[in-house]
């Protein structure tokens, strides 16, 4: 009997604890990758007409239905999608029950059993409820009806949200939908704000109180340890909400480069006992704007290093997972970004939890592209936004819309729901002590380092169009904006390349011509190279590294620009290391020797010296690595140094060559033939124009050409000198080029060149030509693996690389790296291709290596800012290559390192070694 009592009074115990917690019972699927079948109907477009299933929460575009728009389409679709599904429920007896809808595109009507919930729900991006207790059947099964019309009947919604917005505009129930079970009386929603000093304010928002209840909270470490005691509050029936206060010693602060959470656990207690919990996590932050001076987290100035942020997976739209949430945050992380701004709605809520948890500062943003909502819708969807992600420490500003979609009448409402009075912005525009100025030019930032009083942000910098913006033009602006004393940084547009897979389109991408290929990865996250220029740049262990050379002592300049993180809380490691030569089939380097630089402590924002504590033997390897990594064990960023000069570097001999060298001449060509292989060059122009060998020919031809100068041949002569043969052409025009072919028995042929020009140019060096449908790929020694642009240089390693051939268009087709463009610090490099790989050495540091012509974007704007110039040449060896703009701006706004190549007139000498006979 007595075991028997006991298993009943556990039961009750268990069902008293279970009844305190809402019950949430999902209809929906939770996210993309988990679905649920509903029976729909689609009004028009594609599959309509008629019932069939669909997978919620989704967008029926991306799932075969209706028709896709773009926002800047001028005619959109107005396809309308019914559901319906059933569900059981239990019974409830004594609690309320509410149908919650995540987001829903756009007006949604919802029905129970054949009768309304409740008004039509206006607005794509918002958390709506109903409460649904009275049309329920307890323990019967229940129909959900909806109708979501993909326009609204609000044109302010439209206009805000579809009308001519820059970004995809899609239709359906694409967030989860769910019941909610609570008792009767119950904690509705909670509002904290959690400072730094520790002081700890929460409003406690309740429905259904007699006057008889308390509230208790108990704040916990995530573990569930308890911190301090618990504090409570009566229930006050005149009062809109209660506010529970307390103090908290000891506490560990909130930040992006410290994400230190707590929970509270918050009772609704009668005398009878608890009737209602919830647990609310959050962090202890204190945020401060200070008017015509900075940004300030916790008392230290913050600079905000963040990207535009869309919520978009190209298969499913708007529909994402926990895992593309968390993959996102991370690859920001890896950027060294400590910032992201909601570009254009407020996300999904568990993005904004995983911001809390790893760490990054949110600019949370109501719709408005350009266009407002009205007041009467505005006033609910401010009151949606706020009180969903109001205890969210990551949301450091409220953005009251985009580019002068700001409905001004609700500034002030922001405040009602968040006893934090974060700041609200108007980006794009100077608003309560912040100007976020979207795409200034350099002289922009110039005058404002100079004059300007307000905190200057950018919510949208750099413009990321193709593979232009982003990290081009980025080292010239923040290098300004560092020392701009009110600066708080910026936001890049944008993340990710918006590209969706179009089921009408036989499955390919489509990023709407050129508006929606801006970001730094791709659609699915596919790394570009501005990806690792930013994580160079915004590495807070920031490095500036020079060239090693003779004065080299192992000391390298170094500055904390975190803002809470010591030195000491960072780790460094260095290697030695040897590349195999470029016969060798591998491209991996030898690590020779490893260590770690000697201690060096550099509080925030102090600048230091750390000495690698090198071995002696140090400059006998051919390169040396220094990797960093943060507090969080991740790495912040591998800087690398090429130790040998090129001159250093063995060239490959030709084993067994030992034949005479033979020369034939006739009016138009001359031969030479050397160690069986045939070079043949046009007396015309003084130009290669074929290798030949035994068994093949290599179409080298057409240089060497002095990149984008018209020059035309002055005399060209050659001799043989017994144990070399000696060709010689001399160039005149609007430059000079004079050129000295040397050719060795039993070794590679040398090409000796200098030149002169006094224009400023796009590029300057050399070139040839090769057909591009020859060529399979390519393996050097330098930067890489990516191309780089004269004003996106940083990011890149020094190693040995190989890449196959690709015609990838950054943004607007995926292979990555790219293959074709100019590629740094090139010390050799093998052509591979369909006749026969040959490879070409440089004596000369510096060299830039053109490799052919990246194709043009299908949908390139008319002004062509992210259309480098190309010297003529397919293969060039050149000094001095182009840069890049943004979609808006050209690269010479841009900042210094966005000009032209400066020629005074100074000769500039080089040397080329060809390899056509070793097997590469």
């Amino acid at each position: 009997m007595k075991k028997i009592l006991l298993q009943i009074l556990f039961t009750c115990i268990c069902f008293n604890s279970f009844s305190q917690e809402t019950i949430i019972r999902y209809l929906s699927g939770t996210d993309k990758d988990h679905t649920v079948q509903w029976d729909f109907y689609c009004s028009g477009g594609r599959h309509s007409g008629t019932w069939t299933k669909i997978a919620v929460p989704s967008n029926w575009e991306l799932q075969g239905f209706g028709t896709y728009n773009y926002g800047h389409d001028k005619v959109k679709a107005n396809e309308q999608g019914h559901y319906k599904h059933q569900f059981s429920t239990e019974n409830w007896h004594g609690k309320r029950v509410f149908v919650v809808f995540e987001g829903s595109m756009t007006d949604t009507k919802v029905m129970i059993n054949g009768k309304q919930a409740g008004p039509i729900h206006q607005g794509s991006f918002y958390r709506f409820k109903y409460d649904i207790t009275d049309l329920l059947i307890p323990g019967a099964q229940n129909l959900l009806e909806v109708i979501v019309d993909k326009t609204s009947a609000n044109p302010s919604v439209n206009d805000a949200e579809r009308g001519n917005s820059d970004f995809w505009v899609f239709g359906g129930i694409y967030r989860p939908v769910y019941l909610e079970v609570v008792p009767e009386t119950f904690i509705d929603r909670t509002a904290i704000n959690a400072r730094a000093d520790g002081s700890f304010l929460m409003d406690v928002y309740t429905r259904g109180l007699h006057g008889d209840e308390t509230i208790e909270a108990q704040v916990k470490k995530l573990t569930g340890e308890n911190v301090g005691k618990p504090f409570s509050i009566a229930a006050n029936l005149n009062q809109g909400h209660l506010e529970l206060k307390s103090n908290f010693d000891d506490i560990q602060l909130w930040s992006a480069e410290f994400p230190n959470l707590y929970q509270v656990a918050v009772t609704l207690k009668s005398k009878q006992g608890a009737i209602h919990q919830i647990r609310e996590k959050f962090g202890f932050r204190t945020i401060d704007l200070r008017i015509n001076d900075g940004l300030y987290i916790n008392g230290a100035k913050i600079v905000l290093k963040g990207s535009n942020r869309h919520s978009f997976w190209p298969e499913t739209g708007r529909t994402l997972s926990h895992a593309i949430q968390v993959m996102d945050v991370k690859l920001m992380k890896q950027m060294n970004m400590n910032a992201v701004r909601m570009s254009h709605y407020p996300p999904d809520q568990d993005f904004l939890h995983v911001c809390d948890s790893l760490g990054l500062y949110v600019l949370d943003e109501l719709t408005g592209w350009q266009a407002k909502y009205d007041t009467l819708v505005g006033h609910k969807l401010v009151k949606e936004l706020v009180i969903r992600d109001v205890n969210h420490p990551s949301i450091i500003f409220w953005d009251n819309g985009n580019e002068s979609g700001w409905n001004t009448l609700l500034d002030d409402d922001y405040d009602l729901y968040d006893p934090q009075k974060r700041t609200v912005i108007h980006p794009w525009e100077r608003f309560r002590g912040t100007n976020t100025k979207h795409y200034p030019d350099y002289d922009y930032v110039l005058k404002s380092v100079a004059t300007d009083q307000d905190v200057f942000f950018p919510t949208e910098f750099m413009h990321g169009l193709y593979d232009g913006g982003a990290g081009a033009g980025l080292d010239d602006f923040w290098s300004l904006m560092q020392t701009h004393p009110h600066g708080a940084g910026g936001f890049i547009w944008a993340f990710l390349d918006e590209a969706v897979i179009r089921t009408d389109k036989n499955n390919t991408y489509d990023s709407d011509g050129n508006h929606a290929p801006d970001g730094i990865v791709g659609p699915h996250r596919e790394k570009e190279a501005s990806f690792y220029t930013i994580k160079e740049i915004w590495s807070p262990i920031y490095i500036n590294p020079q060239p090693i050379d003779k004065t080299f002592d192992g000391r390298i300049p170094v500055e904390n620009r975190y803002a809470f993180t010591k030195l000491s809380q960072c780790k460094f490691e260095w290697q030695l290391v040897k590349f195999p030569s470029a016969q060798s089939t591998t491209t991996r380097a030898v690590v020779t020797t490893a260590g770690k630089p000697l201690p060096l402590e550099l509080m925030p924002g102090k600048k230091g010296v750390l000495d690698l504590n090198l071995p002696k033997n140090w400059s006998q390897n051919d390169a040396l690595y220094l990797k960093a990594y943060g507090p969080d064990h991740e790495e912040l960023f591998t800087w690398s140094w090429a130790i040998k000069s090129p001159s250093a570097i063995p060239k490959a001999l030709i084993s067994g060559s030992n034949s005479a060298i033979v020369s034939t001449a006739t009016d138009k060509e001359l031969i030479v033939t050397c160690d069986h292989i045939r070079y043949y060059f046009d007396k015309a122009t003084g130009y290669m124009e074929k290798v030949s060998k035994p068994n093949t020919d290599i179409s080298l031809s057409g240089g060497p050409v002095l990149a984008g100068i018209s020059t035309s041949l002055n005399t060209f002569t050659y001799r043989n000198l017994k144990k070399e043969y000696i060709v010689e052409a001399d160039y005149q025009g609007a430059g000079s080029l004079h050129v000295k072919w040397t050719f060795t028995s039993g070794q590679s042929v040398k090409l000796d060149y200098t030149y002169s020009q006094t224009q400023d140019s796009d590029f300057m060096g050399i070139t040839f030509n090769y057909p591009e449908e020859k060529i399979t790929g390519m393996k050097w020694l330098g930067r890489g693996p990516y191309r780089v642009w004269k004003n996106r240089l940083r990011g890149q390693q020094f190693g040995v690389w190989q890449k196959a051939y690709n015609n990838t268009i950054t943004g607007e087709t995926w292979g990555y790296p790219e293959f074709k463009g100019y590629h740094a610090e090139m010390n050799w490099a093998v052509i591979q291709n369909k006749e026969s790989a040959f490879a070409i050495y440089t004596d000369n540091k510096n060299l830039y290596l053109q490799m052919l012509h990246p194709a043009l974007e299908q949908a390139a704007l008319p002004n062509h800012n992210v259309e480098p110039a190309f010297p003529s040449g397919s293969i060039g060896f050149l000094n001095g290559i182009s840069p890049i703009g943004t979609k808006f701006q050209p690269a010479k706004v841009m900042g210094p390192q966005g000009q032209k190549n400066h020629n005074s007139g100074e000769p500039v000498s080089g040397t080329l070694w060809f390899d056509f006979i070793n097997k590469y």
